[in-house]
Parts: C-alpha cells; structure tokens; sequence
C-alpha cells in the first residue's frame, strides 16, 4: 500500500515499521476502564488510536479494561460504547480483560513454572517498605521470594479456589529489585478480591493487575501499536519484560504521548465520582461536567471535539492548553451552523404607546447570515414586547448606544422607538418601559438618514414562550485545579457561578425546537436544548459558549 506521510512522533513510528517490513498493518485500541464516563482528556486519546489506524488503513479495537471489579458498573461500559459512537468512531470487535482471564491465568502459572512469580504473604505496607524507594533507600528482597515453584503454584491454586482473605496473599513477578524504576521491583501481578464481577460473576476471586493483563490482552488481539498517555512510560520496560519473558512473537509496541490537561478543568476520575455522588452537580452529563456526554449535553457536536483535539496535536511534553481552544472550536462551528433566534433571558417589558391595539405584523428575519441556505422566517411583533433589562439604562454612560430616555434604538428587523417614560415598582425597578414607534422604519431602516446606532433583540409579549435558561460557566475558577494551593481543598475552588439560572421569554418558533438542537440567541451566544430535562411546555436551554471569543487561534 501507498504510506501516508507522518504528521507526528508516533506516526513516524509507524511508517518506519510499514516501510522496514516490521509491520504491514496498523491495529491500535481504546482500552477504557468501566469505571466512570470518559472525559475530554479520553476523547483525545480515542480521536489519536481511532484517527492513527485510519490514516494508516488499519483498524481500532474497543476493549473494556474490567480488571478491578469493585468499581466497575455496566452502566460505564454503556455510556463508554455510546460516547466514542458519538464522536463519530467505529470499533473492529469489542473485547474485554476479563474475555482473556483463562488465558492471563495460564500466563500467570507459566511464570510461576519458570521461576518468574511467586507467592506474596506480606501486607501492603510491609511490600512497601521492602520495595525502597525511588529516592534512594535500597530494597530488599521479601522472606518469601525464594519459595519453590511447587510451593508457589499451590499456594496460587490454593488462591484461585478462594481459600484467603483479600490481601491476605498475592501474586507478585520476580522481576529486578535493584532496578531504579520501581515497577520493576516485584511487581503484584495478581491480587485477592472477594466480589461479584460484572461480566463472570463469581467464578474468580482473583483479577490480574493492569500492568500485567495489558500487554498480555494486546497480544492475544493482535494490536501492533499500543498507544498509552506518558504516566505509562515508566510502566513499559515492564509491558515489554512480560511479554519478552513469557517468549512471545509479534509483540505490540508500547508508545507515549502527553494526556490532556485543560484549564479550569478536572481530569480525576476519581473526584468527578465524587462530584457525582455528592451531587454537586447534576450527574456525570451535567452539562458542567469535562465528561463526553456532559460537553455534549452542553451543546458541544462531535466535529468540534474532533477539531479540538486535531489543533492541540500530540507531543511527548505535558502541557497545558487553554479551555478557551475548545470554545473556539465550537464558536467557530456554530457560527456557521446555527439559526438565529431571539431569546430574552433577563425580560423587561417595553410597550409601544402608538401601537395600534390588538395588532400583530409578521416580521421576517434571516436564519443565518452564514448559511446562504437557511433562508428565512417571520416572527410576529405586537404592542408588547420584552427586551433585555440591560438594554435600558435610565442614567447611562457615553458611548451607551442602547434604549434609554428620549433614546431611539432600532429594533431588530422591526422600527425605531423611542424611550418616553418608565413605569417602577415600590423598590424602584423598572418593571415597563413605554416607547413610541416610527411606523416609516419599517424593516429597521432608517426613512431620513437618521443616525440610530443601537439595534436591540425583543419578543412579542403575547407570543413569547417561557423557557428556563442555563448560564453554564468553568466547573473551577482555579486555572489548573489538580494542583491546589498547599493547605486548601480542591472543593473551595468549585465556581458558584457555574450554572446561573434565569428564566426567560423566547420566541415561539423554539417551541418545536428538538433535543439538541443548537441555536445562537441573538447578543447572547450559542445555546442548546437541554437533553434531559426539556419537556413538551418546559424548555430547557444550556449555554454552550458565549459569542465573544478570548482565544487567538494564531498564537
């Protein structure tokens, strides 16, 4: 086959192994662990495994890494399959860890017949201490490393039959103790876990650990390039001791690449549980969430995520990239995409005093300047309308060119009225704001050449339809919020103004608008129809991205 050219390290791995002959195709997988939804960080990793293979007319299995059965659920594995369909990726096959446990375990035993692994009986803490550290402090070997591989294949049996208690004894390899990288220093390939799994129920009590079923599973399928973010670097002289010690042929080959880390975003699955379960927010697709679901929630298109992660590349450097990227990335496709609607979110009511009474005029708008195909729709404009209570200011500054008293303003492709007087209620708030209307500016076009520099959006009071508007800001105010201050809690850094909720008049085209479905609320931003709770006579809308944009693409 004609080789693509390299557009990054990786890629240059791989036409090098193409052009030398090493490899004459190209099979990568995703191997999520079933323990949470995936996040931005794991969608760019599904866009470089699923996008690599491709390029490369190669294929890409999807394989659940269900090894620790005590924090798996099938509920993950669901919303796992449905998030990389989402983004627009087809898998190979679908595999499981736990599809090759027969065979993991007969891996586990040839080790222990070649003298490789033997059984552990100190704790953890006591595996620890005997391990050193990587500052220095010397290991030393465990009192029973040096069983017989008769001793050790009983005691294993005796393990696999359930006869101990978790953590009551393990599994370790015999590997390198002196070794300056501390994965290498006996590792605990299997380990005792009394619990019911997800998918073989109750037939092991014991589960093999990650560093020791990965290298296996990716060569029982075959996967020619493995491709792990950089924490596994450390981890793939031992990927490679397994699979050289155990004597097999055609061995994947471990790759690194940096993971994502995002501003004012938090990556830990492990504290986004905890946001769950404590219900801090809304579930794992709250639309504040850096979850696939929750971005998608929010009004995020899979082309945009995409698009994201082809900008921010693939590098061996932890860096960390401006969230402010990726809302570029979905402004600049929703731009092009998205109606324009009106939407009032923050409503006052504006009264056209020589408004004939009971009239409504049809007043047509374009879809989308953008979009040459959109066309157009009419929108009615009566007496009553609301504008945006900001659009009105009593006593403005300079330079203030929206509605204020004895200003003209243009109406969005209606008249030009002028402010002249105001209705308060007892806290002194504006609550009406009376106009009169120039019945000659028709279409918002000035009949005399007048000057008039504001153009306010508005709804039609008597058609207007209420919706609940969520205002959805960074999850942290914190720029990196894995790396809190010594001394305080991550939590303190959690935004209040996250999500703000107003309840606003929209026009009545919205009513029929459907889950999903993304608009540009005219001076407001992007929005997009609440998937979970809309309802038939309830509109839900989440602010995707606001209109202005603080990131320069050039930089």
């Amino acid at each position: 086959m004609e080789i693509p050219e390299s557009s990054n390290f990786i890629q240059d791995i791989i036409v090098n192994d193409l052009q030398t002959g090493k490899r004459d195709h190209v099979l990568t997988r995703f191997p999520p662990e079933p323990n949470g939804y995936i996040h931005i960080g794991h969608a760019k990793s599904i866009c470089l495994n699923f996008g690599t293979a491709k390029k490369f007319g190669g294929f890409t299995n999807l394989r659940f890494d269900d090894t620790n059965p005590t924090k798996e659920d099938v509920e993950y594995v669901d919303s796992i399959r449905e998030d990389v369909k989402w983004l627009g990726f087809e898998w190979k096959e679908e595999f499981f860890a736990s599809d090759y446990y027969d065979q993991i375990y007969a891996f586990a035993e040839k080790m222990i017949e070649m003298g490789k692994a033997y059984v552990e009986d100190l704790t953890r803490d006591e595996m620890q201490e005997y391990r050193g550290n990587d500052a220095g402090k010397p290991s030393r070997p465990s009192p029973y490393r040096d069983r017989s591989v008769e001793e050790n294949m009983k005691l294993f049996h005796e393990m696999r039959d359930g006869k101990y208690a978790d953590g009551e004894k393990c599994l370790r390899a015999k590997v390198d103790l002196a070794s300056p990288n501390m994965n290498m220093r006996d590792p605990v390939i299997y380990r005792i876990k009394h619990c019911t799994h997800h998918r073989t129920g109750d037939k092991w009590c014991i589960y093999p650990m990650y560093d020791f079923a990965h290298p296996i599973s990716d060569w029982i399928e075959g996967i020619t390039h493995s491709i792990c973010t950089l924490e596994f670097e450390a981890h793939r002289p031992l990927y490679d001791w397994f699979l050289i010690e155990l004597g097999l042929q055609n061995r994947p080959q471990q790759i690194e690449f940096a993971r994502l880390n995002l501003t004012y975003t938090m990556m830990s699955k492990r504290k986004l549980l905890e946001l769950v379960q404590t219900k801090a927010v809304l579930g794992w697709n709250d639309p504040r969430m850096p979850t696939v679901c929750g971005f998608r929630r929010r009004g995020f298109t899979p082309s945009s995520i995409r698009e994201f992660c082809s900008r921010i590349g693939v590098s061996k450097a932890d860096s960390m990239v401006d969230v402010n990227l990726l809302y570029f990335c979905i402004r600049e496709e929703l731009n092009q995409t998205a109606n324009r609607v009106m939407a009032v979110i923050d409503p006052v009511k504006l009264v056209i005093d020589n408004w004939e009474a009971g009239k409504v005029e049809m007043i047509e708008v374009e879809n989308n300047p953008n979009d040459p195909n959109a066309g157009t729709r009419k929108v009615p404009f009566s007496g009553e309308l609301y504008i945006e209570a900001d659009d009105f200011m009593e006593e403005p500054p300079k330079k203030y060119f929206r509605l204020k008293p004895e200003g003209e303003v243009r109406l969005k492709g209606a008249y030009f009225v002028t402010c002249k007087s105001v209705e308060k209620d007892d806290d002194g708030k504006v609550k009406v704001i009376h106009c009169v209307y120039d019945p000659l500016s028709k279409g918002g076009e000035s009949p005399d050449g007048r000057k008039v520099k504001g153009t306010i959006h508005w709804v039609s009071a008597a058609h207007a339809v209420d919706a609940e508007v969520r205002l959805i800001d960074n999850l942290f105010t914190l720029e990196d919020p894995a790396q809190v201050p010594e001394g305080e809690d991550w939590h303190d850094y959690l935004n209040p103004n996250s999500m703000v909720i107003k309840q606003a008049k929209v026009e009545p085209a919205l009513a029929d608008a459907k889950l999903e479905d993304r608009f540009q609320f005219m001076r407001q931003g992007y929005f997009c129809l609440d998937s979970e709770d809309s309802k038939p006579g309830h509109l839900v809308f989440n602010r995707t991205v606001g209109l202005k944009d603080s990131f320069n693409p050039t930089k």
